[in-house]
């Protein structure tokens, strides 16, 4: 899938982001990473060490978390990414 977002069932930030690409009407891959340690440390690597999440994934680009989608997004830069998914 072209867009992958890893998640937790509990974290407001990944509603947040899975509520704007939602609103973006894309489909996306959710990986819920809870108590699935092998899977956190996949999120982790691919994320270059970044362990919180949401971590969104664009076409296996490490976009970040939920604050750099929104920022994406405020800058008119996202629908052009998304597009390409």
């Amino acid at each position: 899938m072209a867009i992958e977002i890893y998640t937790k069932v509990t974290c407001g930030f990944c509603m947040r982001a899975k509520m704007l690409l939602d609103q973006k009407k894309v489909a996306y891959q959710e990986i819920k990473i809870d108590g699935n340690a092998a899977l956190r440390e996949k999120m982790i690597e691919r994320a270059n060490g970044a362990y919180t999440v949401p971590q969104i994934f664009i076409h296996g680009h490490h976009v970040g978390g939920c604050d750099e989608l929104y920022a994406l997004h405020a800058r008119n830069e996202l629908d052009a990414l998304l597009a390409k998914a």
